[in-house]
């Protein structure tokens, strides 16, 4: 493998990646503030600071790790979660919905941000690779985070809003689950269920959806 591509690499996605963690995680906070749980706001996660959601094995370790071990082929990682206590909130069951729709919702509106970003570099003749190839890092790792944080199952935010949204008598099994949620969304990883079934579709299908909102704004500058 190439160490100069290997650093490259890194460098293209350090920023996107800190961002995405950052504000997922700060969005789930400010939600859950919102709707009367202050947990995180007491223990000073309710912040853009990145140091304050980076957790040393699953945000720098274990994506390391997998970059070496599979040449670049399987990334997986993580961020400390924000402390939600779910029986604070005003009405936790609905409330729950809105607060774990909070962090892939961040995503998608900086997948946004960072296709703007990408179209006014092009746009001002901008040629210099490493800005652009950002701006596309940008999109890709918030299409990522967006789309795997609503694979249905507990503890991922897509989980918990099928638990907000099903009745109590299927909302309970499904929750049931979350003890081991974790397992089988690596496994279903690994066996390629999640990114063949579930990941890639949704990525296509949200990008899709960002382009055609965004095409005012390419008429307008190109």
């Amino acid at each position: 493998m190439d160490f100069a591509q290997i650093i490259q690499t890194v460098a293209l996605y350090a920023i996107p990646v800190l961002f995405a963690i950052t504000v997922h995680e700060a969005a789930h906070g400010y939600a859950a503030r919102h709707f009367g749980d202050n947990t995180a706001h007491m223990l000073g996660r309710i912040t853009l600071n990145p140091l304050k959601h980076i957790d040393p094995v699953g945000t720098i370790a274990m994506p390391l790790l997998l970059y070496f071990a599979t040449s670049g082929a399987f990334l997986f990682g993580y961020a400390k979660p924000v402390p939600v206590n779910f029986g604070r909130l005003r009405n936790p069951k609905g409330d729950m919905v809105w607060v774990a729709l909070a962090g892939p919702g961040a995503n998608l509106v900086q997948a946004v941000m960072w296709t703007v970003g990408l179209y006014l570099l092009v746009a001002a003749g901008v040629e210099e690779r490493f800005f652009l190839d950002m701006c596309r890092a940008g999109v890709l790792v918030n299409l990522v985070m967006f789309a795997f944080n609503l694979f249905p199952l507990p503890p991922l935010d897509g989980g918990r809003i099928l638990v907000g949204l099903l009745p109590n008598h299927l909302a309970y099994p499904v929750s049931r689950v979350e003890p081991w949620g974790f397992f089988i969304v690596m496994a279903l990883v690994i066996t390629g269920v999640v990114g063949n079934l579930w990941l890639r579709p949704l990525m296509m299908l949200t990008g899709g959806a960002i382009e055609l909102l965004l095409t005012p704004l390419r008429f307008l500058l190109f």
